[in-house]
């Protein structure tokens, strides 16, 4: 119960107050502009909470999320979608895993800003959303049409990409009737799109003190070892399944 009530303010970026943690609420993310992302692309001004990598022969993992993908209280080479480069880098894979993560960010913020991710290289998705919906307290049938546009906006613009669509929860003082409905949601609409899902992101990590920051919410560094390995468990086989497909020329 704990952990579900920790997930979903993780995702809405709630959490102490350092100064590292306050220019992420802020929505400026981990990075200056003009630095380096993990996966070696430049952070411009104009860039809201992601990066393209050049295009070119390696293929691009670009991950769509709130506070939790983008690292919330981090250094971006702490950050879980950092920790995968390097697992797909030691593995030999020619990819780029981008952060798209966005703090704070709802279902319908992330269906905005899909036009605008998807305007960049993207042979992978990986959706990490709606876990501040259910903090609110938002419509399930919403949030549900949320996600189902997401995924028809990406098989639109990338009609060859593979997609991931992350297991998340609603906290259980919402009722027992909202939280299974809105649990349940992900598996539907992956079902209905004929996508994968990712397990719960924080499993393993979330109600743990150990495993995360001094507010107790986000993952401190080892915890974001155990999300990169949860998140891996189902990236490593697709992008195995990527390295044996051609790139288009």
């Amino acid at each position: 119960m704990r952990s579900l009530l920790i997930l979903v303010l993780c995702a809405c970026g709630v959490g102490g107050s350092s100064k590292k943690t306050d220019s992420l609420r802020a929505g400026t993310g981990n990075r200056e502009p003009g630095t380096e992302t993990a996966s070696g692309a430049k952070h411009g001004a104009n860039s809201p909470g992601s990066q393209f990598p050049v295009p070119g022969s390696r293929r691009t993992v670009l991950m769509v999320g709130t506070s939790l993908t983008a690292g919330l209280g981090l250094d971006p080479e702490d950050a879980y979608p950092a920790l995968l480069q390097r697992k797909a880098d030691s593995a030999g894979f020619h990819v780029n895993i981008v952060n798209a993560g966005l703090s704070g960010e709802t279902s319908a913020g992330a269906l905005r800003r899909m036009d605008w991710l998807l305007r960049g290289p993207a042979d992978v998705v990986v959706i990490e959303t709606g876990a501040n919906d259910g903090l609110r307290g938002l419509d399930v049938d919403s949030t549900r049409a949320n996600l189902r546009a997401i995924v028809a906006k990406v098989k639109a613009a990338r009609p060859g990409a593979r997609i991931l669509l992350t297991q998340m929860e609603a906290p259980p003082n919402l009722g027992a009737k909202y939280t299974a409905a809105f649990s349940a949601m992900y598996q539907d609409v992956a079902k209905e799109a004929g996508i994968a899902v990712l397990p719960f992101l924080l499993r393993g990590v979330a109600g743990i003190t150990s495993l995360n920051q001094q507010d107790g919410i986000h993952p401190n560094e080892r915890g974001e070892q155990i999300v990169a390995n949860n998140v891996w468990e189902t990236l490593l086989p697709v992008l195995q399944q990527l390295d044996a497909t051609p790139v288009a020329s």
